[in-house]
């Protein structure tokens, strides 16, 4: 399933080509995806402008001029692309099978009609609809946890979170209510950066006054760090995932652990292997010799 990284991807690929358009024509060419489509859906839509494109977790949000939302999950194959009568930057060849395009977006630009089409051959992604002012009442946003770009994630807020936990840090960092959009993927990556083990109980990441130790400090710094390494690559083509324009993300080349089960670790001087367990239900990739 695309993570967070590979959202923010495609909302960073999309937005030139859709703020500040006109949804002439929403063309549903099924009833449903994952869930049947919001009632009325093209009525409430067409005609509407498109003011930006926002993300929150794993959530991609077309944000309407008069206040409404536009709610996009890819679920475990969607993907965007976009196309343009008037060769360009934004003009890009079909990467997808069109029988599995399921929701086309024709808009109108100041450089002329372009057409938005969401491919899901597997039909897990959805997509909904947010009336305006009940954005905050969206049941998916309530409750979420910080985001893990930038500085809103802060050591002594895991610290709270995390004070007297029993729970393993790997468990505790997909908690979509303490991390926004954290998946399996990045926290491996995370932790074996932090050389912090997957079953390391999370409590134990901060002192009895409850601040973070120092091993904390750095987690929530690697935390960043590969969430922004990610994106700048464009995400990861695991299976399905491909950018909006049809490219592949390139952030697996340099997976230090994910998926390297009975490889070297990349860890100067380490010379053990990459190990695999099973933390519930979810592979978990680490090094037991430096991930303490």
């Amino acid at each position: 399933m695309p993570e967070l990284p590979e959202v923010e991807t495609v909302r960073r690929g999309l937005a030139p080509s859709m703020e500040g358009a006109v949804i002439e024509r929403l063309q549903l060419n099924r009833p449903d995806l994952r869930f049947p489509f919001p009632a009325g859906l093209q009525a409430r839509v067409e005609g509407k402008t498109i003011a930006s494109l926002g993300r929150r977790a794993k959530y991609l949000l077309i944000e309407l001029d008069d206040g409404a939302v536009i709610v996009s999950h890819l679920g475990m194959s969607g993907s965007f692309r976009i196309e343009d009568d008037v060769p360009g930057i934004f003009h890009h060849p079909r990467g997808k099978d069109e029988k599995h395009d399921h929701v086309v977006f024709h808009l109108r630009t100041p450089e002329g009609a372009r057409r938005v089409l969401y491919n899901d051959p597997r039909r897990f992604g959805f997509l909904d609809f947010i009336a305006p002012g009940d954005r905050d009442a969206y049941p998916a946003f309530a409750g979420l946890g910080p985001e893990p770009t930038g500085n809103s994630l802060r050591a002594d807020y895991l610290a709270e979170r995390f004070a007297g936990k029993a729970q393993p840090l790997k468990s505790a960092l997909l908690d979509q209510k303490v991390i926004a959009g954290l998946g399996n993927i990045y926290v491996c990556e995370a932790l074996w950066r932090s050389h912090l083990s997957p079953e390391r109980k999370a409590g134990t990441l901060v002192t009895p006054e409850g601040r973070p130790r120092t091993e904390l400090e750095l987690l929530t710094q690697s935390i960043r760090e590969v969430i922004a390494d990610a994106i700048a690559a464009g995400g990861s083509s695991l299976k399905d995932y491909r950018q909006a324009d049809g490219s592949l993300g390139y952030f697996q080349h340099s997976f230090s652990v994910y998926g390297r089960e009975g490889e070297m670790c990349r860890t100067q001087d380490c010379g053990c292997t990459i190990g695999r367990i099973v933390q519930a239900g979810r592979s978990t990739f680490y090094c037991a010799a430096c991930q303490r």
